[in-house]
């Protein structure tokens, strides 16, 4: 049986947070009660099931923690009645500050899950403001020691760097706090300013700066961010926390088993509004309209099929966000040909720019390389079919 990752996306919040672009909103309870009907039913009609083997299972969203306990139970156990699972799969949901208890904690833990992901974004209350969460920081800790107490052991922490009008030092104590509770794990990244939000239309005028290399007054400037970055590092590592990726940290052993198998090609199924599946070489998105989904119509799903070109970008793309990089046997083992006879050029001139670096069969992205990334990832676009 092959191994296989499933995502779950759970559309629902209390409200939107200002620089959220995802496809999530507030919902009744009776639209909510519908949603988890229809995503069961989708469950129920995938095919193929029998060729898979379940790894890993992630409730995203949205808020998954803002449904009642035994809908994120009822989903579970469809999962269990249509596929195989692994002996010891990781199961994930996320969950902002003050949206479970304890009691709902203590009962995600006896429905098998075991990976809890905490949305705090900052430890300053101003930023959470700004941001829009719902939350303070004293919430964020009411709920960080329940799930503790409930029997958590392996806790994500998603952290925001590069807010409006906050210093590399600011930031540094965001770390600091939240490395002290000794989190299994920490996901730090970048606040990106998207388009149509409410973030972005406040802050219009300073993103149009930034990208003309003008000063600002109130975003950090790139050389800000970059001492932001590498400061994360440092801090995390202080407190026993290793980078295994550009944007995440983890004690030993507690790599994101989800997000790894993304970045390494694992076969991964989809489902819920707009979840998107890679099975077999195709990629498919769910639709993104609520009405149709809850009336159980997933006809209207985007099947694109890869072509072998796709699949080599996307091995490297993916693959040199993980810190130890992309392994030259992999993509001899999965294309059938040497990773020099496709991208021999192109890896050459980047390591002679001081971007690329070759460590025994894996070749990762050097310091100055993680800071153009984008630029680094852009070069391996293939031209021509492949």
């Amino acid at each position: 049986m092959k191994p296989l990752e499933i995502y779950l996306h759970i559309p629902f919040c209390v409200k939107k947070c200002s620089y959220c672009d995802f496809l999530s909103a507030p919902g009744s309870s009776e639209t909510r009660r519908a949603y988890i009907e229809a995503l069961k039913k989708e469950i129920l009609h995938f095919p193929g099931w029998e060729k898979y083997r379940v790894e890993t299972v992630f409730f995203g969203g949205g808020t998954p923690s803002l449904l009642p306990a035994e809908d994120i139970d009822a989903v579970l156990e469809t999962l269990r009645e249509r596929f195989a699972f692994s002996d010891s799969p990781e199961i994930t949901i996320e969950c902002n500050p003050g949206t479970a208890d304890r009691e709902k904690l203590i009962s995600y833990r006896s429905s098998g899950i075991n990976r809890l992901s905490l949305g705090l974004q900052s430890a300053d209350n101003r930023w959470l403001a700004l941001l829009g969460r719902i939350h303070t920081w004293e919430d964020f800790l009411q709920t960080y020691h329940q799930a503790r107490s409930a029997g958590f052991s392996n806790i994500n922490v998603d952290l925001m760097s590069a807010l409006p009008g906050q210093s590399p030092d600011s930031w540094g104590d965001t770390l600091k706090k939240t490395a002290a509770l000794k989190p299994e794990h920490i996901s730090a990244y970048s606040l990106i300013l998207e388009p149509g939000t409410p973030l972005y239309e406040r802050y219009r005028d300073e993103a149009e700066k930034r990208e003309k290399g003008e000063d600002t007054e109130f975003l950090p400037t790139e050389e800000e961010e970059r001492e932001m970055y590498w400061s994360t590092q440092e801090i995390l590592e202080e407190a026993g926390m290793k980078r295994y990726e550009i944007s995440n940290y983890a004690r030993p052993g507690y790599a994101c088993r989800h997000n790894v198998g993304y970045w390494t090609g694992i076969e991964y199924a989809g489902f819920g509004l707009g979840a998107a599946s890679l099975l077999e070489h195709v990629r498919y998105e769910n639709p993104r309209e609520l009405s149709s989904y809850i009336n159980g119509d997933f006809t209207g799903r985007v099947r694109t099929a890869l072509k072998m070109k796709d699949e080599m970008e996307e091995f490297m793309f993916l693959g040199l966000r993980l810190k130890k990089g992309v392994s030259g046997k992999e993509f001899r083992k999965r294309f059938d040909r040497e990773i020099n006879t496709v991208y021999g050029e192109t890896i050459l001139r980047l390591q002679k720019e001081g971007m690329l670096k070759q460590e025994e069969d894996f070749l990762s992205l050097t310091d100055r390389g993680t800071d153009l990334a984008n630029y680094v990832m852009a070069e391996f676009l293939l031209d021509k079919e492949a």
